[in-house]
């Protein structure tokens, strides 16, 4: 079997934050002529529409943490089974090699994969490595990152590190070649604010209090755009109503998230690793509120890299409160010289052809099995 006629099997949990960079390296690799399969949990239905494989294998998978013994124990029987699944299909498929992105639902079809001596490549999006990524790192062929400097990588993983970036989803690439929009007197003010599924509450309940506060002739020029939970909606919706905005706009989710960055000229988010990379590729200002309380603090070392450069504003989220973000807001909006430096720092830093470096890894990796 030559490299063009393999098949590469793909491994991610089924939320957008392990699919949307795996999603990008599916279209790099069949773009050169190989056959991409996925192995993922029952999540990835619902985000699933634009992935190109030939193939999805739901592989049974849960989460071995929190306090309760029987739940921890049940977990790990899951993922037992879910590894005998895993092994039975990639017996059947037969990849040339396997590609992790990360999450427990990759610990079965990556472990498998290594145990039956088909060469694997983690990729880590974040940071920190996670917990799943460092559990199956001893055993990959290569590791690449999303990041420069990657924290949490087992010393025992001795296999070469590749810094690829994290893969950008064709929006993202396409938006990325919009300018940042030009701010002068008087001219709208336009802001973009969203939380993902673990963030969008906070945002629902600092966010408006904050805007509120604004001195009236900021206020009147704001366009905002905001994720807001279905519960949440008509509150929130009601509250900007009543404060004579120049646009609103609010909705449980947007599909056009990467075009609404390009036409912000702030975004106010959290910082997981595809929201980061992506402010990168597009060059956009922001305020970002890592998600608290995770073991390994991802999010506030993803946050990081883009604080570093004077790109973004990294607030704790006990920081994070309507007069601490009244005052950012009236700085930055008040200075759009800053929001303009922010912009171009942020964009030094984007990696727009992530997805082909890591296709490159693969097929070199192909081509030595």
């Amino acid at each position: 079997m030559t490299v063009f006629q393999a098949t590469i099997l793909l491994c991610a949990g089924g939320t957008g934050g392990h699919l949307f960079p795996a999603e990008s390296l599916a279209h790099a690799l069949r773009d050169r002529g190989l056959r991409v399969a996925l192995a993922t949990d029952a999540r990835v239905d619902s985000i699933a529409q634009e992935f190109p494989p030939s193939e999805i294998v739901t592989i049974p998978s849960a989460t071995p943490s929190g306090r309760s013994l029987m739940r921890r124990a049940g977990a790990l029987l899951t993922l037992g089974r879910g590894f005998g699944e895993a092994a039975r299909q990639i017996r059947r498929i037969n990849p040339a090699v396997v590609v992790g992105f990360g999450g427990y639902p990759t610990v079965p079809p990556m472990l498998a994969a290594q145990i039956l001596r088909v060469p694997t490549v983690l990729h880590e999006q974040n940071a920190v490595m996670g917990r799943a990524n460092a559990f199956l790192a001893r055993g990959a062929r290569t590791i690449c990152t999303g990041f420069a400097e990657v924290r949490g990588v087992p010393d025992k993983a001795t296999a070469p590190r590749i810094h690829t970036g994290n893969p950008l989803r064709p929006a993202v690439i396409e938006a990325a070649g919009t300018a940042f929009p030009p701010l002068g007197p008087g001219d709208d003010l336009h802001l973009l604010v969203f939380g993902g599924s673990q963030g969008a509450r906070v945002m629902g309940e600092v966010v408006p209090k904050a805007v509120a506060q604004l001195p009236a002739d900021l206020r009147a020029r704001l366009v905002l755009v905001q994720q807001v939970r279905s519960e949440d909606l008509t509150a929130v919706q009601n509250a900007y109503l009543a404060m004579g905005l120049r646009g609103i706009e609010a909705a449980p989710f947007f599909r056009d998230l990467p075009g609404r960055m390009a036409a912000s000229h702030l975004v106010v988010a959290r910082s997981g690793a595809s929201t980061v990379s992506e402010l990168a590729a597009i060059g956009r200002p922001a305020i970002l509120v890592p998600l608290p309380g995770a073991l390994d603090q991802d999010q506030a070392a993803n946050a990081a890299t883009l604080a570093r450069i004077d790109a973004a504003l990294a607030i704790p989220q006990s920081a994070f409160t309507a007069d601490r973000l009244t005052a950012e807001l009236v700085d930055r909006f008040g200075n759009p010289e800053k929001l303009t430096r922010a912009a171009a720092a942020a964009k030094s830093a984007g990696i727009h052809d992530a997805a082909e470096r890591l296709a490159a890894v693969v097929l070199e990796t192909a081509a030595r099995t």
